[in-house]
Formats: structure tokens, sequence, C-alpha cells
């Protein structure tokens, strides 16, 4: 189980996302300098107790109407060969750990590899800062696929109860700014 540190991180997690966010092709701000709030996410465990792996939602509440973004996170006590540049979102110096390199979990193996194992019902989903702590509040609705699933990650999202009709997908809520809590689809799959 992954160990969540109570400790300090230079520069923070919002502060290389607010730089990173708005060169993202899926970034729908206005503006080149987003005003990032911590809303929520979870947790998923690397068995081999290598990687960390958060989704977090951060919300950008520059707009006038403020948007929620999906962003999977690794961290890493070293450099991941063979991803693209952009993959790096940057390194931080870690209290505890030492410089940790964070990348968008989309193109890591591993949060890849652990998403799908929790879309099919295989991994539990933690807490996002509490250590070995189950969160109930992330809503699985597995694939059954023994055979690998295609995931897509909603990198924007929006408030939904709907049913999907892919063969799996995964909810969970987050907070906007005024403090109402929202529900959505993180992430759908399907077998291959």
């Amino acid at each position: 189980m992954a160990v969540i540190h109570n400790t300090t991180m230079s520069p923070t997690k919002l502060a290389l996302l607010t730089d990173w966010l708005p060169k993202q092709s899926w970034y729908v701000g206005h503006t080149d300098s987003p005003d990032l709030v911590r809303a929520g996410g979870f947790r998923l465990d690397d068995p081999e107790g290598e990687v960390g792996i958060e989704f977090m939602i951060v919300v950008d509440a520059a707009p006038q109407a403020p948007v929620a973004y999906l962003v999977p996170l690794s961290y890493r006590g070293s450099a991941l060969e063979g991803v693209p540049g952009e993959a790096l979102i940057g390194t931080s110096e870690h209290g505890v750990l030492g410089t940790r390199w964070i990348y968008d979990g989309v193109h890591d193996p591993v949060v890849m590899e652990q998403l799908g194992t929790l879309l099919r019902g295989e991994s539990v989903p933690q807490h996002q800062s509490e250590s070995d702590t189950p969160d109930p509040t992330v809503t699985v609705h597995g694939t059954g696929s023994d055979h690998g699933v295609d995931v897509h990650i909603n990198r924007v999202l929006r408030p939904s109860d709907a049913a999907q009709t892919a063969s799996g997908y995964l909810m969970a809520g987050w907070t906007w700014p005024n403090g109402t809590s929202a529900r959505g689809v993180f992430a759908v799959a399907e077998p291959r």
C-alpha cells in the first residue's frame, strides 16, 4: 500500500500544473494562467511500490463558469524512459523522498495498467490523502474482461449521473469552488 507522507513539495503540484495545463490540447481555459484549486481525487497502488499514482481533480476558478480537469499523475524516483517530452509535468523536491519526476499518467504504463485493473474490478481505489484507506466514493462499473481494456480518460469533467454505454466506467466526485459537490465519469473502458 502507498504511504502518504505529510510533508512539503517544492514546487507544489498546483504550481507545476498551473504552468503545464494551459499547454495541453484539451485545455478549455482562455488564459495562460489558470487559477487552480484542488478539488478532489483518489490514488491507486503500484503493486511494485515504485510509482506513486494519483488521479487529481483541479478546478480552474478563473473563468466565469469554473472548469474541472482530471489529471492522472505518476510520481517517480527517476526519469521515465521512452515517453514523449510533453509527458513530464515537472520535477519537485519531496520533503521525505527527495526529487520526484511527475508525469502525466496517461503516458505512464504503470498508471494505465493499474487503471485497467481498477476498471476490471481487480483493485481498490484509495483515499487521496490517507494511507491504506479505501475510497468508497469512487464507483467502478467493471468490464469483467480478463483480456485487457482500451481506456479513455475524460480530461474535462462534467457533472453526470447518467449510466454509460461503455462496458466499464469509473465515476467519482469533486468539489466546486463554491463548496457544492459534483460527480462525473472519469474514465470509460471497452474490452479489446
